[in-house]
């Protein structure tokens, strides 16, 4: 169950999404839990993909494994972000169960009840302002902006090549525009379906 602080980071993000924070509008329906499950099981698989650790030098750590998980659901909480045809739900749930399943993580890895509370705490933090710093430059259209985003937070533990940084950067535009093509009531039925980075 989520916590107090993470129900109010889940609302930051409905908020951010534009969508109300009281549950769903009149209306809506709810989406299932199995929805939210496989399109975060789609979110995970293209961040484990190796070519991000191997020829994009992200660190293959615990670190830069949530920083590739949050950008993927960054791209798709953006593409998600003001579709009349998707519920605004639909954003919550997959925070909702993405947070859920780090915290099981965390516990599986041996960190303790009373710390697990505020390192996912952290972690929600850490999403948020990668939402919001992503999204700010895919609305605008901001590569170099978008490169600084991804340096300050995918690598900001050791210093990375810029053609590497640039790459991502393409890689990211790239996905935004053509999860944008996609039709939400699709989106949701078939996923994301990202496609592989170019090697660098």
């Amino acid at each position: 169950m989520l916590t107090a602080a993470l129900q109010s980071l889940g609302q930051r993000v409905r908020r951010f999404l534009g969508a109300p924070n009281d549950g769903a509008s009149a209306g809506e329906t709810l989406p299932s839990a199995a929805v939210a499950r496989q399109l975060y099981r789609e979110i995970v698989a293209q961040a484990r993909s190796p070519i991000f650790y191997e020829a994009y030098a992200v660190p293959d750590t615990p670190d830069g494994r949530f920083d590739m998980i949050a950008l993927h659901a960054a791209l798709l909480m953006h593409r998600l972000r003001g579709d009349t045809s998707v519920p605004p739900a639909v954003a919550q749930a997959v925070f909702d169960h993405m947070f859920a399943e780090f915290d099981e993580s965390l516990r599986e890895m041996g960190v303790g009840d009373l710390r697990v509370g505020k390192v996912v705490k952290g972690m929600a933090r850490a999403f948020y302002g990668r939402l919001g710093s992503y999204g700010t430059c895919l609305d605008q259209s901001d590569q170099a902006g978008l490169g600084e985003a991804l340096r300050r937070n995918v690598y900001r533990h050791g210093v990375a090549d810029e053609r590497v940084i640039g790459a991502l950067a393409d890689y990211v535009i790239g996905e935004a525009a053509r999860l944008k093509t996609r039709d939400g009531a699709r989106l949701l039925a078939e996923g994301p379906n990202f496609q592989p980075p170019a090697l660098p």
